[in-house]
């Protein structure tokens, strides 16, 4: 089977010699680079399996390459950067990155959270690997998740997400009506590594997604908030 590939995008060479080498202690093959300008090319290049994001950087931001590189693909991005504002977490993964670590940051917990979005992304590539011809498929109304295909369409059209979109899509589709608090949510979807704002980081993949499936996300009509609890997804 081969190993699983990691780009690191970082203007600081002390900080992607110290990720390449925990990293390729896990047996991660690493390919790096500083130019931002050049990253989404090289990502569709190398094809990586996961990407080490910097927020700040010369040239290209790593918000704007973050957007540029979702244009193309769906590969779980985890920002790592000094900047540790709300907010600042806020916009990377509103713009659709998956995680957010603060530097300093403590490198048994860098390949942690490397380690647990890795293994998610390779248990849904290999969800549709055995013979049966079968599609195995959840819907909600018009919404079709097709987990074999790991495709989302709704009323027929396709709907591109990212990997953590679609996996908060299938967990809440999974148990139709039944309430998930924030809490509840991110222990499912991001092991047990949490960050200090987990409920945010779910808010804000919950907007994301309802701007991606819903007619009207200002009025939601499949994935429901439950005020005070949390939130559901409604069949129609």
């Amino acid at each position: 089977m081969a190993q699983d590939k990691i780009m690191i995008v970082d203007n600081e060479m002390e900080i992607i010699q110290l990720m390449k080498l925990y990293l390729s202690r896990e047996g991660y093959e690493v390919v790096w680079t500083t130019d931002s300008t050049r990253a989404a090319a090289l990502a569709m290049e190398k094809n990586p399996d996961l990407i080490l994001l910097d927020v700040v950087m010369p040239g290209l931001s790593g918000i704007e390459l973050c957007a540029k590189i979702r244009e193309q693909s769906d590969v779980p991005i985890l920002f790592v950067s000094c900047k540790g504002q709300d907010m600042d977490k806020v916009l990377g993964l509103s713009i659709g990155g998956d995680d957010y670590i603060t530097k300093p940051f403590s490198p048994a917990e860098l390949v942690a959270r490397v380690k647990a979005h890795l293994r998610r992304r390779n248990l849904q590539n290999s969800s549709g690997s055995g013979l049966s011809p079968e599609r195995n498929v959840l819907s909600a109304g018009e919404l079709e998740i097709d987990l074999t295909a790991h495709t989302v369409t709704v009323s027929g059209a396709p709907v591109h997400l990212t990997a953590k979109e679609f996996e908060l899509l299938v967990l809440l589709c999974k148990y139709p009506n039944r309430v998930f608090t924030g809490r509840q949510i991110f222990d499912n979807l991001w092991d047990t590594y949490s960050i200090e704002d987990d409920v945010r980081t779910v808010m804000v993949h919950i907007s994301n997604l309802r701007k991606k499936i819903e007619p009207n996300p200002e009025r939601p009509r499949y994935i429901l908030t439950v005020r005070g609890v949390g939130y559901k997804l409604v069949p129609q």
